[in-house]
């Protein structure tokens, strides 16, 4: 695939995301794609100043002026007293309109890209309107099967249900949903990395079992995995998550999903720490986070761990 834009939204004004921005573009080459970071280029370049970090900044109106080697910036208006700061309502509406402009120069354009956005306090940014980013962007593009999978080259996890309390998960575990999830996945593998993956499934109960007469692994989960095995899909389950994630058992395959978010995103972080990055699949784009959040209590401090983001470029640069 040949990515031709990587579009960089830095996120929360007041986060680590900048430090780890100059960590990475100061230890590594300026890939050769054309890097555009959307944001506030005032801020960004004093955040960077008193992080000791020097970098070519060029101010750019559109995506047409970006230049290869170079990082390229579009401004976004943002009114601030502090370089370093806390979460109010005013960053609210800077990371609305950094979404909105980075959507509207995707729209435009016909080249292939990649958005990758920054960490963001979901609390204050979503405000109880959206579960999660992944849910807000397949909103704002009009999507209806986003994918969130969380993604190492030795292991991968998919939550069936993602930003949900606990209560509503049964409720939410279909079999058309697995299917469905499984299907874009083994479609973005092939596409984009070449590869039909070996899949594994969680069962949701503990041990895969239930005092109810059907459980959902009987009712839902197996009738799902016995229809996509029908289609080729190198699948098997369910399995009890409580040993799982075992050393002998993840190195057989390269795929598992789990019905709720912890079920998988807890094992993948304690296995791999930052080594793993955020993809949303089913947008009219590839969408990737690092897979950490803010960082509030270290900001300033020169000390985060950059290592989800240069995982995410490194995979970015496989495409």
């Amino acid at each position: 695939m040949n990515i031709k834009f990587i579009i960089i939204i830095l996120g929360e004004p007041y986060s680590t995301f900048s430090e780890i921005v100059g960590k990475y573009f100061t230890d590594k080459k300026i890939n050769k794609k054309k890097i555009i970071i959307i944001g506030n280029k005032s801020l960004f370049e004093k955040q960077l100043i008193k992080l000791k970090y020097k970098l070519n900044i060029k101010e750019i109106k559109n995506l047409n002026e970006a230049k290869k080697n170079t990082l390229n910036i579009i401004n976004v208006d943002f009114k601030y007293k502090k370089i370093f700061g806390n979460i109010t309502s005013k960053s609210r509406k800077f990371i609305e309109n950094c979404f909105n402009l980075s959507l509207s120069l995707i729209r435009n354009q016909k080249s292939k890209y990649i958005l990758i956005n920054g960490p963001i306090s979901k609390k204050s940014f979503l405000s109880k309107r959206f579960l999660g980013i992944t849910e807000y962007l397949s909103s704002k593009t009009k999507s209806k099967n986003e994918v969130m999978l969380i993604y190492n080259k030795d292991l991968s996890v998919t939550p069936l249900t993602t930003h949900i309390p606990i209560k509503l998960v049964s409720k939410n575990v279909s079999k058309k949903k697995i299917i469905n999830n499984i299907q874009l996945i083994c479609a973005f593998y092939k596409k984009y990395l070449k590869k039909k993956i070996k899949i594994a499934v969680l069962g949701l109960n503990p041990h895969c079992e239930t005092v109810d007469k059907v459980s959902e692994e009987e009712s839902i989960i197996k009738p799902a995995i016995k229809n996509l095995k029908h289609k080729g899909i190198d699948i098997s389950g369910p399995f009890s998550a409580d040993t799982f994630f075992l050393k002998d058992n993840i190195k057989k395959y390269d795929l598992v999903m789990g019905m709720y978010h912890d079920q998988v995103l807890t094992p993948i972080k304690t296995l791999f720490k930052f080594n793993a990055i955020n993809i949303t699949i089913g947008l009219p784009f590839i969408r990737i986070s690092p897979d950490h959040g803010p960082n509030f209590r270290m900001l300033g401090m020169n000390k985060s761990n950059p290592s989800s983001f240069y995982y995410a470029m490194k995979f970015i640069e496989k495409l």
